[in-house]
């Protein structure tokens, strides 16, 4: 039996344990859609994350998108036709990398808007870097293409969250505290006015099952995933 499946580019290493986490879940579902042997056709650019986080924390993120770009571009060459940046964070400079090549992109926010629509919520707390919860490119892009209003939580907590990520999930470490920590801060955002939580980085899933949380919650990575299986496999042309 022969299957014509699209061949799904990655843009990867942001960090490469989540990026280890798209392959397996890329692979799972396409043999869970069609059976025996079957597994997704991947094309992966995985990039050494230590200049992209300097270029973040520089706040020079035209640098970055310039590096992702080109990233895409080998892509392309690659036989990639379609591509997804797998990292939230990243999805700042989506202009930078669709300039830089002509492939679509699965794109994390609209994937993950979609699926809280769907679940009929609109005010989710946003679990995050520093930077997609402080940027603009999500909650604005939330509020105004889809109507979600994105919660956060407070700055003290923004830089808890910011430590756990770089300091401990990138570097493959799941500690039961930071997972507290984090059960926290949504238990807390509830009490304000929250209806569900985005494990809006693609390590969080690491730390946080989406099932077992006092709220529904969407883990952005698996999102994200079941969107490029869809799209690899002609289901569904949305980006």
């Amino acid at each position: 039996m022969t299957c014509d499946v699209k061949r799904i580019g990655l843009i990867g290493g942001m960090s490469w344990e989540s990026t280890a986490i798209y392959y397996r879940l890329l692979n799972e579902i396409v043999r869970e859609r069609l059976g025996g042997l079957h597994s997704a056709d991947i094309a992966l650019r995985s990039v050494d994350f230590a200049p992209i986080a300097e270029l973040q924390r520089a706040d020079r993120w035209d640098e970055a998108g310039r590096l992702l770009g080109e990233a895409s571009r080998e892509l392309e060459a690659a036989g990639a036709e379609f591509v997804l940046i797998c990292s939230n964070t990243m999805h700042a400079v989506t202009a930078e990398i669709a300039a830089s090549c002509s492939l679509p992109m699965v794109d994390i926010v609209a994937a993950t808007a979609r699926a809280i629509l769907a679940a009929s919520h609109s005010r989710p707390l946003l679990l995050a870097t520093r930077y997609t919860m402080e940027l603009p490119f999500y909650a604005e892009r939330m509020r105004q293409d889809h109507g979600i209003e994105v919660r956060v939580p407070g700055a003290g907590d923004r830089a808890v969250l910011q430590s756990i990520i770089f300091d401990e999930l990138c570097r493959g470490i799941v500690s039961e505290g930071s997972r507290q920590k984090l059960m926290a801060m949504i238990v807390a955002a509830m009490a304000d006015g929250a209806d569900s939580v985005i494990l809006g980085c693609t390590e969080i899933c690491l730390l946080l099952d989406p099932d077992g949380l006092p709220c529904p919650g969407f883990d952005s990575t698996r999102i994200h995933a079941l969107a490029a299986v869809d799209r690899a496999l002609a289901r569904d042309p949305a980006p």
